[in-house]
């Protein structure tokens, strides 16, 4: 009788031990899997990355680069200024600003945008243009301008803004 009961006490802790194990197996092996997607995921990480950057470099997207920001950073102020036009807490003052301010910058967008690809459309690869209060760079992709080419260059910039020459500053890339 003493065996019998031992080893029904013995079967019961080896039924709990091999749960119990059958648990941490699991749990193991969950923990393993997650370290392993995670280094996985990692590792492709950093191969895209590196890639970007070598395509960037490579490729010189400096002027898309430089494009995507430009607009990023457009698209913020407009949200922002869109955000005070919408507020109650803003005096009426304060909202005529803030409409006139994106009136603005809608009008400096659409120029420098129609100058860029006029530009382009003179038979230059790439084209950026900043615009601010005072200038206006012309940034293009070139190996060298003539003369021939800044004055088209400064024709399309005078045509289609207020700028004067002394303000036109053109930045070869």
């Amino acid at each position: 009788m003493k065996n019998i009961f031992k080893r029904e006490k013995k079967e019961r802790v080896h039924k709990k031990l091999s749960s119990k194990a059958k648990k941490i197996i699991v749990l193991g092996c969950f923990c393993a899997l997650l370290l392993i997607t995670g280094g996985v995921n990692i590792y492709l990480n950093s191969l895209t990355t590196t890639e970007t950057k070598a395509s960037v470099q490579s490729t010189g997207n400096f002027f898309t680069n430089y494009r995507v920001d430009r607009t990023e950073t457009r698209r913020q102020e407009i949200l922002y200024l869109d955000a005070i036009i919408a507020s109650d807490a803003t005096s009426a003052e304060a909202k005529a600003n803030a409409e006139a301010e994106r009136q603005r910058l809608v009008a400096n967008m659409d120029m420098v945008l129609n100058i860029e690809s006029l530009i382009r459309a003179k038979g230059f690869t790439e084209a950026v243009v900043s615009a601010s209060a005072n200038n206006i760079s012309v940034m293009v992709e070139t190996s060298g301008l003539t003369k021939n080419e800044v004055a088209q260059i400064v024709d399309i910039v005078k045509s289609n803004s207020d700028y004067s020459i002394d303000a036109i500053k053109i930045i070869e890339v």
